[in-house]
């Protein structure tokens, strides 16, 4: 959906808003009296109270050129911020995006400023976000109608250059819901090296390994993940140097298990269709990446990727084999399900190694331990730096993706412990397992400032209530670290 930025409402359907009380915005009161009250008359037979995510639709007067007026809360005037507007404006357009309309007008002119405006943009185009790629037999009545979204604001020219530093953040999250929704059968890892490859013309240094460059290395974690696939695991640094030259890069690193069956300790049969969106994290960072380059952000960034399919085979890693990773340590596979962290371990050795960054941030769909701990609201996060999980904390209040700081410690750590190896891959039971995947990454860091972020309840959503998220790979973590970077490292 194109979002633009005008002046005077010229679409088929007019939005304005309305605060607690059914009080009306200055917006709603011009709109009232230019429909002839037909606002205030359809306040008296509603139960529409201004309260945030509230939609009260109605039928234009036929003297007015908008065939729909709409009335939409924004709850308390004074806690209004970017997240209610956002939250507002996905609202209005999901309520609108098959109803036959074409263009919303969103009348925010005095009501909100510039990066409101432009969040509420971004929100309307989170909403109206589908994949309906392989959907052949849509009947018209099933397909979006809305084209465009139209922001009503009193310097339209200032919004427009607002709006360049946030259509890129839409851009990236729309890139990695598309990556965690397409189909396992279409996106295997080398399919998804290709597809991470274009975005060079966004100004991305790209650089792919195949697994001769990644066997060189001694990325025997990673590279055991992969032994099961008829298809070759991937390795992918992006790098986005947009701050000033010599300065030390901040880096974030992701999962990409394109497929996971869990390999010889296969998963059950009921719902691991949903496993084609293990590669949350590493879509995150290639969502993220994009989002940056796109708006040319003043920060040296790295991101990597490692990108494998965990399948049953003759050749697949079993129970009870002993692998050496990168960093030298040996690692004995207990289970061959708790694969992510094999594919971080490698990746967070690497990127120390390399880049030697000022701090790592991974994210993965690692645990559903973290969903028993925290549900599908905000995600875990474990840091070996406070002053990085403060910061993770106030970007996910300010990007509305939230996170919560979960305990790291050595008696965790005494759960990884093997018998004759430097460590396993799973703790005891079923016990604190987001912890001791967590412990388990810690010791691939270095000592490097370093934060784990598990999205497995986040990143992948069915039944939200969120005009903003779709039913399934929601693109979490775009827009946190986008933040993240927006307000704390950009030169």
């Amino acid at each position: 959906m194109k979002v633009k930025f005008n002046e005077i409402a010229t679409g088929d359907a007019i939005a304005a808003p309305a605060y607690t009380g059914a009080a009306l915005s200055d917006a709603a009161k011009a709109l009232d009296a230019e429909s002839g009250g037909a606002i205030t008359r359809a306040l008296k037979t509603s139960r529409f109270t201004g309260a945030p995510g509230q939609v009260l639709a109605l039928s234009a007067p036929s003297d007015m050129s908008a065939a729909r007026l709409v009335l939409f809360g924004l709850g308390d005037k004074k806690a209004l911020n970017g997240n209610a507007l956002e939250q507002a404006a996905a609202g209005v357009a999901k309520s609108l995006l098959t109803s036959g309309a074409k263009v919303l007008s969103l009348r925010l002119d005095g009501v909100a400023d510039l990066e409101g405006a432009a969040r509420a943009g971004l929100g309307a185009r989170m909403a109206a976000y589908r994949f309906d790629k392989y959907r052949t037999r849509l009947s018209d009545d099933k397909k979006p109608s809305l084209e465009a979204l139209e922001i009503v604001v009193t310097d339209a020219k200032a919004a427009k250059r607002t709006w360049k530093d946030w259509e890129p953040v839409g851009d990236g999250v729309e890139l990695a819901r598309d990556l965690v929704n397409e189909v396992p059968n279409v996106l295997g890892p080398e399919e998804y090296a290709r597809r991470v490859k274009k975005l060079d013309k966004l100004g991305l240094e790209i650089e792919v390994m195949g697994e001769a460059a990644m066997k060189k290395l001694g990325m025997n974690a990673l590279l055991g993940v992969g032994l099961g696939s008829a298809q070759e695991s991937q390795f992918i640094v992006m790098k986005w140097m947009g701050g000033k030259d010599g300065y030390q890069p901040i880096a974030f690193v992701g999962k990409g298990v394109t497929f996971d069956t869990g390999g010889i300790s296969l998963k059950p049969g009921e719902k691991m269709d949903e496993m084609k969106g293990d590669m949350g994290g590493s879509a995150a960072v290639v969502g993220l990446m994009a989002a940056l380059a796109g708006r040319k952000a003043k920060a040296n960034v790295i991101g990597v990727i490692g990108l494998v399919e965990n399948m049953p085979d003759a050749k697949a890693q079993r129970p009870g084999d002993v692998v050496t990773s990168m960093s030298g340590q040996t690692i004995e596979i207990l289970n061959t399900d708790a694969e992510g962290r094999l594919v971080l371990a490698d990746a967070l050795w690497y990127t120390q190694k390399q880049f030697k960054p000022k701090f790592m941030i991974d994210l993965a769909t690692l645990t559903g331990a973290i969903l028993i701990a925290l549900g599908h609201e905000p995600a875990g996060i474990f840091s070996s730096d406070d002053r990085l999980a403060d910061q993770l904390f106030k970007a996910g209040k300010a990007s509305d993706e939230g996170v919560w700081r979960l305990p790291l410690g050595p008696e965790y750590d005494r759960q990884i412990d093997s018998d004759i190896a430097d460590m396993k891959n799973i703790g005891q039971g079923r016990l604190a397992g987001s912890i001791t995947a967590a412990q388990f990454l810690k010791r691939y860091t270095n000592d490097v400032p370093w934060c784990h972020i598990d999205i497995a309840g986040t990143g992948m959503h069915s039944g939200a209530k969120d005009p903003r998220l779709p039913t399934f790979g929601t693109g979490f973590g775009v827009r946190l670290l986008d933040r993240l970077v927006r307000d704390n490292y950009e030169a």
